[in-house]
């Protein structure tokens, strides 16, 4: 999910309504415009962005790069914000040189007892196109335009947070995965020390490897040269 930073009433009311202490303990949901059935149906015949000079996809499977690295698609549940599945299976991929790089971030974290929670990695222009048509105009400020596309679509951005290797447990963050609070900012200042120090972690292990965390979503990280891969629209790619 992208997120455009809010400083406005709406902001504050979806702050108020998710609870002010602690990060959310459930998916933020949408009433869709549409029927998801439609708005599938209608996404899988509409064409991406005609885009030239990019290179090939070259997309690799995350949990063949370094078995630590585990996988919670929400978009393959219906544990998400627009409460059905999106995916038909929970697979992670990201282009080569950013999957290759994400392996390198794991082996950094394995010294310190930490692996990684993948929430989202490629995901097809048509859903994202889904998510625009589905999200009502007044909170179209959550969601990637499809005109434009999203650097997930490009294979080269990922959602993801840290895992104890021990236990397995995924450490405390400031909010949870697609919480449009302003707790999502990754200068949030508030929630608590060890959820700040464990969010400032992940991020100087991604940023280490090329990564750069999107200004709105600690989770969400792009990484270097996004922009030369061309906009993916092959479910399950």
């Amino acid at each position: 999910m992208r997120l455009r930073r809010l400083r406005s009433p709406l902001s504050l009311l979806l702050l108020l309504g998710a609870g002010c202490l602690g990060a959310q303990t459930s998916p933020f949901r949408i009433t869709p415009r549409r029927p998801i059935a439609e708005l599938r149906a209608e996404a899988l015949v509409a064409m991406p962005p005609v885009e030239t000079g990019k290179a090939a996809p070259d997309l690799i499977d995350l949990t063949s790069v370094d078995a630590r690295i585990r996988l919670d698609i929400r978009y393959a549940t219906a544990d998400n914000f627009m409460g059905v599945a999106m995916y038909d299976r929970a697979t992670a991929r990201l282009q080569r040189p950013a999957a290759e790089a994400l392996g390198r971030v794991q082996q950094a974290l394995a010294a310190e007892g930490l692996g990684l929670l993948v929430f989202d990695a490629y995901r097809p222009w048509y859903v994202t196109k889904m998510f625009w048509e589905a999200t009502p105009d007044s909170q179209r400020v959550f969601v990637a335009d499809p005109s434009r596309g999203s650097r997930h679509n490009r294979g080269a951005a990922v959602d993801l947070t840290l895992y104890d290797l021990r236990t397995g447990a995924p450490l405390p963050m400031p909010s949870g995965y697609d919480e449009f609070t302003e707790r999502a900012y990754p200068d949030y200042a508030g929630g608590t020390e060890a959820e700040r120090a464990n969010r400032a972690r992940l991020r100087r292990a991604m940023e280490a490897e090329g990564f750069t965390v999107y200004e709105a979503e600690w989770w969400h990280f792009d990484f270097r040269g996004w922009e030369s891969w061309a906009l993916g629209n092959t479910p399950g790619a």
